[in-house]
Formats: structure tokens, C-alpha cells, sequence
């Protein structure tokens, strides 16, 4: 069943507190606890010396209690005295210094020494555990990132990244074109890291693009090691980590694939922007970890509070939000949506990223809120094995995201936010969308939205090729078809591989920016900004034109038959009501059932298996909406989820 749980850190309490912490929990229908993920030190005070038995203490109450416990390996956050005993451990700046230690997450993926003393802990906490039916998975680690270490071991595996891709100095040479700005490689050892303060866009992006996918290529084997660890010892162990979005993010597709469930931490804001066109939604991240296995995950950590750490404090979550934002992501699949944290940090850094019970330690508003949603949930009783089912698919590849990071192509211009655009949308029409990898099965869908292909893949554009051949309907935007694999450009007019599918070539473009430009779509007049593409239309329809600047008349959305299916091209970036409308129409031609004038910021989900059917209604609103739709009369409050359960009748 779908269930909702807490982080706690026994560690970090009085032993006294725990059992009634634990009885609180109980009361208030937590099933399940994570645990340990920042506890080495605690486990292994001294090399070689263990103490398990406060953890084992710990378990034990909350099993007693009939709470799950998903147990962490505790890699991120190494003790003192490895760091101290085994410098190799330790992280290098770009500057090819050694990482002052005192925050987390200092450890080097590579180091020998990492290796070998995270092996060990982990065999210890594996085997004492195995037999425990408390615990019930596994996470790795902590928020792991693609981490650029510059340290002498990266320094040596990253040449063998480059020896094992291509083979020759020469060939380098030849697919960075290194002869630009006369940085050939004439031997092996000058092959190194982004050493130096040049901001990383002022690098090759052919060697940035290797750079990068090394570092992505590490996180990956790290968490794959240790996952290979506690499979040895408990072959049927559930197995995750919790991932992020930030600076460094990992290839979740990839990383996951050798893990069971993906994780992640959900925080969606608890400031409601005025701007209507702001994309506040997390709606978006929810479909995109739901994308990367292509089943249900779980929120390893959930809002709870006022967050504030590093920064100044947020505004504290309006009424609803707590319920609402954990119904929203059961909403999209998640089957567990555990909270951080139990308890307000009293000591450490963290101390105002504020959990369930405050520093007052008198439960509040915001915990009265948490156990009815508890509440809610346990009398649901929604099966782990209900499903999403869309006919709807956007395409996310952390590859392009990357390349894109590191040559903005204008101002404002972002991957994650056209995406975003694409997804609000169809959102906003009361559908459900997947959002899944370039290398996806497309068979499932009905239309494809694959916005800024920047980086070219053959494999994705034969598939795409294929799929609308075969009478599916794919949209297209752009900056698609801008480089090859390697990340350097074509040289053929784009949207280059994929011209023939879109009847029309690119004859220039304006990147814009922050500029305002007017476009006309059926009579109604559109602001875009960020690009324009400059249009020649070769046998496509027009469905929108430019309606000022030197491009005036000229098209900037078009659609072409191909084959049995249908292309659309979206040549600039707009604002919510383009989508809604461009969109309504694509959909309306590919035989997709939608609703009109659906209020602002409202979304409808459907989770079903073969036994029963729910359907979620959420309010993503600091203000009460009133809906009236066919199927579907409500009155919501801000933030308010209201589910209708049906029981399918089985012959």
C-alpha cells in the first residue's frame, strides 16, 4: 500500500526521546522510518572499531512498533579520521587542491581508499542486518552528484575514459578540433581535468561534454558498487538512492537502471509567485522520476517546514500545503512520501530547514496537518500496484541539459523550463503526461513533445523518424538538430536531421532574449521572447507567423504530414496561454480527449490497476476553484486534493 513516513536521526537524540517518538509515530499512522544516512562516524569511531548497538536499539523500537525501516549506507559523510589517515579520500577542486573538510559530501567516488573502507561498512551493516524483517530497503548515499574531482585518481581514470571512447591522441584531437586555439595533445599526461577559475563555458564543449559524462560515469559505478555489496550479502534487497536536481545532477537514467526504485527529494515552494506565467509546479519533477524507470518511486524527503539553512529562511507553508504537496505526489506515483524531518535540527547546520515538530517540541499546525494526511492515506488504501497510463510523452535527456549549460543560447533561455512549458501545458488540459529518455520505447504513445534536441543522436532520430511514419504525432521546437553526439555543430541547415520530418528548414534565427515579439496564431496575437527562428517553409502548414520586426509574415509554428503521422515545428519560446492553445489544437488532431477551461493551476491524475481506478484533483492554488466539468464537480481549497476511488467490477 501507498504509505507516508518520516527521517529521523536517533543519533542526534536523547535515547529517552526515542520511544516516544516512536509511540507518537504510531499514533499518528507513519509507517515507515529512513535512518542513518549520515552516521559513519557514530557506526565506526575509530578505524576498525564498531558500535552497532544504538542503531540496533533504535530498529528495534520502531519494529516493535510495526514501522519499516529503510536503512542507509552512510558513505556521504566519511568520519575524521579516514580523511585524516587517507588523504586520497578527499575530493580536489578544480584548483587541484584537496577539499577543506567540514560541510559533506567530501568523499572522492574513486579513491582506493573510499572504496575499500565504504565496502566495509557497508558488509557490516548488510550482514547484521539482512535477517531484520524491519528493514525493509536499502538507500545509498545521500543526494549524490556528478562531482568533479580533480584529484590525481580522476585525473588517471578520466584518461582511460578517453583511451577506452577513442583510442588515439589523434583522434581526440580530431573530435575536440584541439587545433582551435592550439591546444593539441601530444601526449597522454596533458590530458587532465578543467584545472583553473575559466568559468566552464569557456572550455571545448567536446571536452567538457567527456569531462562531464567521466564525472556522470563515476557517480554511476559508485552507487552501482555498493549496491553490488548488499545484493551479495541480501540478494532480494530493495535497493534506491535519493536524487536532485542541481548543479552537478547525475544521469538518473542511467544510475537507476542498476537500482530498484528511484528516490528523490521533493521541495516544492511554499512561495506562490504573483506571475501568472511562473512555472511553480512540481508536477514536472514528479512525472520526470516517474520517467526514469518508467514506474512508481518514492519522495525520500518531502517539505515538512520553513526551509532555511544557507539561506535565509523561506515563508512558513501556507494551510493545506503540507497534505496537498504529499497527495500531489502520490498524485503521480509515488508509493512512499517520506517527510524530512521528524524533529527541527537543535544543533548542526540544518537546525532552521524545519521538520514536523518545531524547537518548541509541541506539535503545531503543521503536524496536526501531517497526521490527517496520515489519516487520509491509511483509510485510501491505494495499491503500490496501480499504474499511469498517458498517451502523452516528453522527452528529457540529461545529456542536453548539460551541453546547454554550458553554452547558454540566450538570455532566459532554458532546457528544464521549456520542458516545463510543454508539461504546464498539457497539464492544463487535464491530461497526464510521461516524460521519459531519448531512448525510451515510443510505442506507447500518441504524441511525442521532444523539445531542443540540441545534441543529435542517431538512434533518437531514427526512432522519431519511425514513429511518426507509423501515424504518431511528434513536436518538435528550436535549437534541434544544432550538433552531433559530440557536442560540436552540424554544419547543415537545421533543424538538420529532422528537416525532412518538419517541411522546413531554419533560414536564420534571433535569439532575443529577454526582448518581447508578437506573434499571431488563429487571429490571436501571442508574446514570445528568447528565440525566434526565421522560417522557410518547404511543404508544411503554417499554424503561426510573426507579426512584427524585420521577420514580419514569416512562419514560426508549422505542421507537416509525414508519412501517416503528423510534425509539428515551434519555433520560439512563449508563455503559458501559447502552449495551452497550440497544444488543445495538436492534441485535438491527434484524437486525444482533453478539457477546456480548466481552471489555473488544477491538475487531474489517474492511478488504476485492474481492481480500481483514482482519480486526484489538486488545487495548486493559494485560493479556493470551483470546477465543473463532465465528469468532475468540485469545490477545492488552496491546495486542496480531493480523490474519487472506484472499485472496477471484476466478471
Amino acid at each position: 500500500m501507498v504509505s507516508i513516513g518520516v527521517d529521523y536521526y536517533p543519533e542526534h537524540w536523547d535515547r529517552e526521546m526515542w520511544i516516544k517518538d516512536a509511540d507518537l509515530m504510531k499514533e499518528t499512522g507513519v509507517k515507515t522510518v529512513r535512518m542513518a544516512e549520515f552516521a559513519w562516524c557514530k557506526l565506526e569511531p575509530e578505524e576498525n572499531k564498531f558500535d552497532f548497538e544504538w542503531l540496533d536499539e533504535a530498529v528495534s523500537i520502531f519494529s516493535e512498533r510495526g514501522i519499516d525501516v529503510i536503512l542507509c549506507t552512510p558513505t556521504n559523510c566519511p568520519p575524521l579520521w579516514l580523511y585524516e589517515k587517507y588523504p586520497d579520500a578527499k575530493q580536489h577542486s578544480r584548483k587541484g587542491e584537496p577539499t577543506a573538510i567540514g560541510v559533506r559530501g567530501h568523499r572522492c567516488y574513486n579513491s582506493p581508499s573510499i572504496r575499500k573502507f565504504s565496502e566495509r561498512i557497508i558488509r557490516r551493516l548488510a550482514e547484521r542486518y539482512a535477517d531484520n524483517p524491519a528493514v525493509t530497503a536499502w538507500q545509498i548515499d545521500n543526494e549524490l552528484d556528478a562531482a568533479q574531482c580533480c584529484c590525481p585518481n580522476c585525473t588517471e581514470k578520466f584518461r582511460l575514459f578517453l583511451k577506452e571512447k577513442y583510442g588515439s591522441l589523434e583522434k581526440i584531437n580530431s573530435t575536440y578540433g584541439n587545433i582551435v586555439w592550439g591546444g593539441e595533445y601530444s601526449s597522454w599526461e596533458q590530458v587532465k581535468p578543467p584545472l583553473g577559475d575559466y568559468p566552464e563555458n569557456w572550455y571545448n564543449p567536446a571536452y567538457m561534454n567527456d569531462w562531464i559524462g567521466f564525472c556522470k560515469d563515476s557517480a554511476n559505478n559508485f552507487a552501482w558498487f555498493q549496491a553490488d555489496i548488499i545484493r551479495e550479502i541480501i540478494p532480494n534487497a530493495v535497493i534506491t538512492t535519493n536524487t536532485w536536481l542541481c548543479g552537478n545532477t547525475c544521469d538518473m537514467h542511467g544510475m537507476f537502471s542498476k537500482l530498484d526504485v528511484v528516490s528523490y527529494d521533493n521541495y516544492p515552494t511554499t512561495r506562490i509567485p504573483d506571475d501568472e506565467n511562473a512555472l511553480y509546479s512540481h508536477a514536472f519533477h514528479l512525472d520526470m522520476m516517474r520517467g526514469v524507470k518508467k514506474k512508481n518511486f518514492w519522495i525520500m524527503e518531502q517539505l515538512s517546514g520553513t526551509p532555511g539553512c544557507w539561506m535565509p529562511m523561506q515563508p512558513t507553508p501556507l494551510p493545506g500545503m503540507i497534505k496537498g504537496y504529499s497527495m500531489q505526489a502520490v498524485a503521480h506515483g509515488a508509493d512512499k512520501v517520506i517527510h524530512f524531518r521528524w524533529r527541527s535540527a537543535a544543533k548542526g547546520a540544518e537546525m532552521f530547514w524545519h521538520g514536523l515538530i518545531d524547537h518548541s517540541n509541541v506539535p503545531s499546525r503543521r503536524f496536526e496537518e501531517f497526521a490527517e494526511l496520515c489519516r487520509t492515506i491509511n483509510e485510501l488504501e491505494i495499491p503500490e500496484s496501480t499504474e499511469i497510463k498517458n498517451d502523452i510523452a516528453i522527452i528529457m535527456s540529461f545529456d542536453q541539459e548539460a551541453a546547454l549549460n554550458l553554452q547558454p543560447q540566450s538570455d532566459g533561455f532554458h532546457y528544464y523550463n521549456q520542458l516545463k512549458l510543454y508539461h504546464d501545458g498539457i497539464t492544463s488540459l487535464g491530461c497526464g503526461c510521461d516524460i521519459i529518455s531519448e531512448h525510451t520505447d515510443y510505442s506507447a504513445y500518441k504524441v511525442i513533445i521532444a523539445p531542443t534536441l540540441y545534441l543529435t543522436f542517431k538512434d533518437t532520430a531514427e526512432r522519431l523518424h519511425a514513429f511518426t511514419e507509423n501515424g504518431g504525432t511528434v513536436i518538435l521546437t528550436n535549437r534541434c538538430g544544432v550538433k552531433d553526439e559530440n557536442n560540436n555543430c552540424v554544419m547543415e541547415p537545421l533543424p538538420g536531421v529532422y528537416s525532412d520530418m518538419t517541411g522546413c528548414t531554419v533560414a536564420e534565427y534571433d535569439a532575443v532574449g529577454y526582448d518581447k515579439v508578437n506573434i499571431v496564431m488563429k487571429h490571436k496575437n501571442y508574446a514570445v521572447s528568447q528565440w525566434c527562428d526565421i522560417i522557410k517553409n518547404n511543404s508544411a502548414q503554417v499554424i503561426a507567423e510573426y507579426s512584427e520586426r524585420f521577420y514580419k509574415g514569416t512562419p514560426c509554428v508549422l505542421s507537416n504530414k509525414f508519412g501517416k503521422g503528423l510534425c509539428y515545428y515551434v519555433g520560439i519560446i512563449g508563455n503559458r496561454d501559447f502552449y495551452r492553445d497550440f497544444l488543445a489544437n495538436a492534441l485535438d488532431n491527434a484524437g486525444i480527449e482533453f478539457i477546456k477551461n480548466l481552471p489555473d493551476n488544477v491538475e487531474i491524475t489517474r492511478r488504476s490497476n485492474s481492481e480500481a481506478e483514482c482519480i486526484f484533483v489538486f488545487n495548486n492554488n493559494n485560493y479556493h476553484v470551483s470546477i465543473d466539468t463532465e465528469n468532475i464537480k468540485a469545490e477545492l481549497a488552496p491546495f486542496e486534493c480531493v480523490v474519487y476511488k472506484t472499485i472496477k467490477l471484476i466478471d
